[in-house]
């Protein structure tokens, strides 16, 4: 039996991308993007059951753990990459974070990455938005919406950044299918803070696309 783990929200095993998750938020947080009690002792929870199961060879048990973890409330991300990487889990740690950028929906995998640079894990967030943006890109066009529906600019402004970076021009184009008008002047402010040549070349593929003029 796995050891009992408290956790905010349990993915559906398996299960890829938009969708997986049915988020429950039981505890009011202190305060937005700020860790509290609770928050600290899940984490030492879950650092306690994974040594325990690693020394005791039980990998299928520990990889559950991982799975649930990943679907944890983003302010808790930090916290996991200290205190596995002091307790001898940089392996888990590492298998935590594509968990994430595989399985969470966009806005939360966002989410945790702009938790990782705020906590000083800057390399972690940026590698779970470039290997989360690898996925349909429909997806990735309605989460932008949504952040930008909630005001969310920096997170929106992260995952366009992200897309435009490592997606090709044609496929960085497709993002803005779910909404042009919205979504094509914000791709094109992206990929102009990564460069002219980058900015011309997805205008290319949002003409060719027939989704710009």
């Amino acid at each position: 039996a796995v050891p009992e783990l408290p956790v905010a929200a349990t993915a559906a095993r398996g299960a890829r991308f938009a969708g997986a998750a049915a988020e429950t938020e039981t505890e009011e947080r202190p305060q937005e993007g700020q860790a509290g009690a609770e928050d600290l002792r899940e984490v030492a929870h879950l650092v306690r059951a994974l040594t325990r199961l690693r020394r005791e060879g039980r990998s299928g048990d520990a990889h559950v753990l991982l799975n649930e973890a990943a679907y944890w409330p983003a302010v808790r991300f930090p916290l996991l990459a200290g205190e596995m990487e002091r307790a001898g889990l940089a392996a888990d740690w590492a298998t935590l974070l594509w968990e994430a950028a595989a399985t969470l929906p966009a806005e939360r995998l966002v989410a945790a990455a702009d938790a990782l640079g705020a906590g000083g894990r800057a390399e972690d967030g940026e590698q779970i938005l470039r290997q989360g943006v690898v996925r349909p890109a429909a997806e990735i066009g309605h989460a932008a919406l949504a952040l930008a529906d909630g005001t969310r600019h920096r997170e929106l402004r992260a995952l366009l950044d992200a897309c435009v970076r490592m997606r090709t021009p044609q496929d960085a184009a497709r993002t803005a299918a779910p909404d042009p008008g919205r979504l094509v002047p914000l791709l094109l402010t992206a990929a102009r803070g990564v460069s002219e040549e980058r900015h011309w070349d997805v205008l290319h593929a949002l003409r060719v696309a027939g989704l710009a003029a």
